[in-house]
């Protein structure tokens, strides 16, 4: 018994009349007569009185109506479950221009079609992008960052500079060291954001300056005050700034992350396809 039959059969029933139910069905009338002829067969039971005055249900035709009804109900139910399940939430930080993200996002969507990627854009005040909040399955970001509960996949390693305004007397220098920005204001990001993270974007030392969420908050930090940051050197800062490299700053890690023990195969195949993605 198919799903497809018990249709028919429910819209035979509900125009009694095979004429109308076929056109509704989008079929020629044959078929349909044959399908309906089959699942009386099969149950072994008379569904349908068929005379010259019409089509009418039998006791049998009507218990199985209810049943049919309910069972195309159901199935129509779990169609929306797992179409619902067929979709990835991707929390995103930082340049999602990347080329890296750009040929991942090209990929995944050629491997998966049938999958809705959800993009959730976060700020830099969490660099897990909403993952131990539950609001994303995967976080393409970047470290270092506490990963407690995490599981995180390096994706690559770019080098960071500080980035100055042009006319900054240091933006003039080939590379430059921290101790080179000793006693210079820096931007900082609120309390409450992860200290492995805040300490990286500072250099490694307590700094002081103005309070950013986002990348836009920071680049303007510089521009209006003249407040020195670091950038990974891939970015281009807007013209009237300047990205000298940090020689002794370690890189800035491209990662994925989700949730440690989260086995959803979407979230799998999304680093292995991001990790062939950012090779290239």
């Amino acid at each position: 018994m198919e799903l497809r039959t018990l249709r028919y059969f429910v819209t035979v029933a509900e125009e009694l009349h095979f004429g109308r139910a076929a056109a509704r069905l989008h079929m020629s009338q044959p078929p349909l007569s044959r399908a309906i002829k089959q699942l009386e067969n099969d149950l072994g039971a008379v569904l349908l009185h068929r005379s010259a005055a019409g089509v009418s249900l039998t006791p049998a035709g009507s218990a199985l109506l209810d049943e049919a009804r309910a069972l195309l109900d159901q199935a129509g139910q779990i169609r929306v479950r797992v179409a619902g399940a067929a979709t990835i939430t991707v929390g995103i930080l930082g340049d999602s221009t990347d080329r890296g993200a750009t040929r991942l996002a090209t990929a995944y969507r050629r491997r998966h079609p049938g999958v809705e990627v959800r993009i959730r854009e976060a700020d830099l005040t969490d660099p897990t992008c909403g993952l131990r909040a539950g609001l994303v399955d995967v976080a393409l970001t970047r470290g270092p960052f506490d990963e407690t509960g995490l599981t995180v996949h390096d994706l690559r390693a770019d080098p960071v500079g500080a980035v100055l305004r042009a006319d900054d007397p240091l933006a003039r220098r080939d590379h430059l060291k921290l101790a080179d920005l000793a006693d210079r204001r820096w931007f900082r990001f609120p309390g409450g954001t992860d200290p492995i993270w805040q300490s990286y974007w500072n250099g490694g030392e307590p700094r002081e300056g103005p309070v950013v969420r986002a990348v836009q908050e920071c680049l303007q930090a510089v521009i209006w005050n003249g407040t020195v940051g670091m950038i990974p050197l891939g970015h281009k800062p807007p013209d009237e700034l300047v990205a000298v490299p940090l020689i002794d700053m370690a890189p800035s890690r491209v990662v994925a992350a989700w949730n440690e023990g989260d086995t959803n195969p979407l979230i799998q195949s999304f680093v292995r396809i991001a990790t062939a993605a950012y090779r290239a």
